[in-house]
C-alpha cells in the first residue's frame, strides 16, 4: 500500500476529527483519540495542524462546505418552492445516512458559544462566517427572500434540535414541518 502524501494524511485528520469532535464536542475530544482514528503519532499530528483548535476548525469548516455543496446541488437550476423543498429533502437525507455532520454542527454552535465566554472570538468569526456562506447559499434559490431564508434555516435549526433529541420519524413533533423537512421513512429505528 502506497504511503499518503500530507494533504491525504490532513484530510485523514479532518474526517477523524469530525467523528471526533461530533461525538465528544470540543473541549471532551483529545487530540490523541483523533491521531489514533488517523493512525497517526500526536506529533506528526502536529506537524499537519498548529493544535487541537486549528483541527476544529478546519472540521468545522468542511462541514460547513458539505452542508452548502448539499444545498447547492440540490437547488441547481431550480427557484421558489421547487428549491426549498429539493434543499430539505437533500438536507434531511444527510443527516439521517450522515448523523456525524449533525452532530458536528451541534458541536460547533456550542463551541462558539464557550470560547466565546471564555474570551476566544476566533471559533465565532469562523463559524458566522461559515454560516453567512450557508445563508448565501440558500438565499438566491429562495428567490433572495430574507423572510423565506430566515424560515428555512429556522425549519432546519428546528430539525437540527429534533434529531438531536431522538424524536422519532413518526412523532406528533414532526407533523408541523412541512412535507419534504420530515424525516418520516428516512431514519432507521
Amino acid at each position: 500500500m502506497p504511503r499518503m502524501s500530507a494533504e491525504e494524511r490532513r484530510e485523514s485528520v479532518i474526517r477523524a476529527a469530525t467523528a471526533e469532535f461530533a461525538r465528544g464536542g470540543y473541549h471532551g475530544t483529545s487530540t490523541e483519540a483523533i491521531a489514533k482514528r488517523v493512525g497517526v503519532s500526536q506529533p506528526y499530528l502536529f506537524r499537519l495542524f498548529p493544535g487541537k483548535k486549528a483541527i476544529f476548525l478546519a472540521a468545522a469548516e468542511r462541514c460547513v462546505e458539505d452542508t452548502i455543496r448539499t444545498f447547492a446541488e440540490a437547488s441547481e437550476g431550480l427557484r421558489g418552492e421547487e428549491a426549498l423543498h429539493a434543499m430539505a429533502n437533500a438536507y434531511t437525507k444527510v443527516i439521517a445516512e450522515r448523523p456525524e455532520r449533525l452532530l458536528m454542527q451541534m458541536q460547533m454552535y456550542v463551541a462558539v458559544a464557550a470560547a466565546e465566554e471564555e474570551g476566544d472570538r476566533e471559533f465565532g468569526e469562523s463559524v458566522r462566517a461559515g454560516w453567512m456562506r450557508l445563508w448565501d447559499t440558500v438565499h438566491l434559490p429562495l428567490g433572495a427572500d430574507v423572510g423565506e431564508t430566515t424560515a428555512f434555516m429556522a425549519y432546519g435549526m428546528l430539525i437540527n434540535c429534533l434529531v438531536a433529541m431522538g424524536f422519532p420519524p413518526d412523532h406528533r413533533v414532526w407533523e408541523g414541518l412541512y412535507p419534504s423537512a420530515r424525516l418520516k421513512g428516512r431514519l432507521e429505528h
